[in-house]
């Protein structure tokens, strides 16, 4: 038997005439100021309640030693997060802001200087940009084993776009300073 849609019921799409895909976005944070744990499970919980963002799985936690940081940064809590979405790159990247700001994210002129926390954009589905506002890929990620240890936890098979599978990209890096600690997690709420 054949179902008649209901002509009642209205289409959002069809009043904005706007199409957005679900594309798949990766998300990474670092905390090493304050309450580190703390401000990762509150990036997660804000993430969660992001409308049109749905999240679909978060690493493990790993404490990693400071890279590019000034002297006397402490270590960093790092955790990768997974989400699918219809939200356009550069919202998704205004909510990433707001969050950080949330956690009274102080950003200073100093490269890589301690933060309460971060919120990097890593990929955005296949989204290309080189503004700059908005760089995607994330120029930097696909050589960090702080983003790509918890991403391989989450995705063994991802790809880094334009540069290849993370678990090679992985195998090319330095792990040294990276840690998993299994006494701390993140939860989905």
């Amino acid at each position: 038997m054949t179902e008649t849609p209901n002509p009642n019921i209205i289409d959002a799409d069809t009043l904005t005439g706007e199409m957005r895909p679900i594309r798949r976005a990766v998300l990474a944070l670092g905390s090493n100021m304050g309450e580190r744990l703390t401000a990762l499970q509150g990036a997660v919980n804000a993430i969660a309640d992001t409308p049109d963002v749905w999240v679909t799985g978060v690493s493990p936690v790993y404490e990693t030693e400071p890279v590019g940081s000034p002297e006397g940064s402490g270590t960093y809590l790092n955790a990768v997060v997974l989400i699918d979405t219809t939200l356009a790159a550069s919202r998704l990247m205004d909510r990433a802001l707001a969050i950080e700001d949330a956690f009274d994210r102080e950003r200073s002129e100093v490269r890589n200087a301690p933060r309460t926390l971060d919120v990097d954009l890593i990929v955005v589905g296949d989204r290309r940009s080189d503004d700059d506002s908005l760089r995607l890929p994330h120029p930097r990620a696909a050589e960090r084993a702080f983003v790509l240890r918890p991403w391989l936890d989450l995705e063994p098979d991802a790809e880094f776009p334009d540069a290849g599978p993370i678990a090679d990209l992985l195998d090319k890096t330095d792990e040294s300073g990276i840690s998993r600690r299994d006494d701390l997690t993140l939860e989905i709420q």
